[in-house]
């Protein structure tokens, strides 16, 4: 899978995941997540890591759970591909 592709289904799977009304071409890849989107809260970070190990089927440490992995769109993109590659 390419890096766009990632990045786009990455981007669908926070909008659908914390009921965002905004488009995935509207949110930029180095979009800040942490402190820059409200429902971005510590109950999302769970929802959203769920949805990421459901759908790209990998499971993750409790120690890689960084805030650094969910600073901006592209640290979770890169924190998945290091897990599906």
């Amino acid at each position: 899978m390419s890096n766009a592709q990632l990045t786009l289904e990455i981007k669908q799977l926070l909008i659908n995941t914390l009921s965002l009304d905004i488009l995935p071409a509207e949110m930029d890849d180095d979009a800040l997540l942490l402190g820059d989107i409200p429902e971005f809260d510590s109950m999302a970070i769970v929802s959203v890591i769920t949805a990421l190990e459901e759908n790209y089927d990998f499971s993750s440490a409790d120690d890689e759970l960084t805030a650094e992995v969910f600073e901006s769109i592209e640290t979770v993109v890169a924190f998945v591909q290091q897990h599906i590659q």
